[in-house]
């Protein structure tokens, strides 16, 4: 393994791993809908994660710089859309049995997530601040280097995310008579993180 990707999934792990809306509504959909509906929510995650760190890695500065004059806009969307997606959570009841999710449904879990974390700026200045402090943000890197990164950065990401969800699904079966409590304390958080957004 080369140092370059070794680094890239180093990055990886230390942007997803802190749990905040996208943890919480990973571990939320596993305990509803099982272990597949909690990793490609994740996946989506690590997607928005190796975009951004392609922009990093590449030294994409002006598409960089765009999202961050944006920012007001892109924490709006995010942010109501988390509180849409909290509410939802909190009226949503518990089954007794959980229905089979389809192929719709998991695109529909991947398609929200990747755009709940592209739309959070923290995240590029998150990878702009990690890729300073390792002296890796001056210019952008060689191709062949940048594109190990980015697959490091997804690879981290995704490693995660993949941790994360077996976990929850390990419990599962001990929460499933909390799962309506489990809806409402959730939903609530990300609503509360989705005014935080709105307010910040």
């Amino acid at each position: 393994m080369s140092d370059v990707l070794l680094r890239g999934m180093v990055i990886g792990l230390a942007i997803a791993a802190p749990v905040g809306p996208i943890g919480l509504l990973c571990i939320r959909r596993t305990l509803a809908a099982g272990r597949w509906a909690g990793l490609v929510s994740g996946m989506g995650a690590a997607t928005a994660d190796a975009i951004y760190g392609c922009i990093a890695g590449f030294g994409l500065t002006f598409i960089s710089q765009m999202l961050i004059d944006q920012a007001i806009w892109l924490r709006w969307i995010g942010g109501l859309f988390l509180c849409y997606l909290g509410i939802k959570t909190m009226l949503t009841p518990a089954a007794s049995q959980s229905a089979p999710v389809t192929h719709a449904g998991l695109a529909g879990m991947y398609v929200s997530t990747l755009a709940l974390t592209i739309t959070n700026p923290l995240t590029i200045l998150a990878f702009v601040g990690i890729f300073a402090g390792l002296g890796m943000a001056t210019a952008a890197q060689p191709g062949l280097e940048a594109a190990q990164l980015v697959l490091g950065v997804f690879l981290g990401s995704a490693m995660w995310w993949l941790i994360l969800s077996s976990g929850a699904s390990l419990l599962r079966g001990r929460l499933s008579r909390q799962l309506t409590w489990i809806n409402r304390i959730s939903g609530s958080i990300l609503v509360v993180f989705g005014v935080i957004a709105l307010n910040l």
